[in-house]
């Protein structure tokens, strides 16, 4: 797949005017078609093989928060970077994960062409999926570059997105608590 990805990857390099035998492009359509596999490695990957049964037995019915996990995904409508982060949140019904566990399932969809809509939607369902929770929540703040790089050009805006499972949807105190706690530094 590399070689076909780098060969599209020249020929884009050329249709934008580029001379891709430059010296400073030469290697350059090998090196975007890595770069490009590395960032849409999620697609590789499954939910199974990222938990690796790191589930465990807890008798903890209290709200587990991991906070500030870092992401960087591809919007799918440019293929444009967004960064930022994400606070995941649950409460345990006899099982906990592993806490690497959170980062690694955030990765595996972010590193797939995505909105963050859906990104933060499927992290939340993929949490309740392994963990059979009582109720997850899950906050998503990025930065997009197709927002930053190019048509409005607002180097200050965040989006926010939220998913709540659960006890997370059905109770305003739980919701509360939590939306307190992400808060907090």
């Amino acid at each position: 797949m590399s070689d076909d990805l780098a060969k599209h990857y020249k020929s884009i390099i050329e249709q934008l005017g580029e001379d891709s035998s430059r010296e400073g492009l030469v290697d350059t359509p090998k090196r975007a078609a890595k770069a490009m596999q590395y960032l849409t490695k999620g697609y590789d990957q499954n939910l199974g093989e990222i938990v690796n049964d790191a589930i465990f037995e807890s008798d903890n019915d209290q709200m587990i928060i991991v906070k500030n996990v870092e992401l960087y995904s591809l919007c799918e409508h440019h293929l444009l970077p967004f960064i930022g982060k994400c606070h995941i949140a649950y409460i345990p019904d006899g099982k906990v994960l592993g806490l690497s566990k959170f980062a690694r399932i955030v990765d595996m969809y972010a590193r797939r062409f995505q909105i963050q809509e859906n990104l933060t939607r499927q992290v939340a369902e993929a949490v309740q999926d392994v963990t059979g929770a009582k109720g997850v929540a899950v906050i998503i703040e990025s930065k997009h570059m197709c927002m930053m790089m190019r048509g409005v050009q607002k180097q200050n805006s965040v989006m926010n997105t939220s998913v709540m499972l659960g006890a997370f949807r059905q109770s305003q105190a739980t919701r509360s608590e939590f939306l307190t706690l992400v808060t907090q530094h």
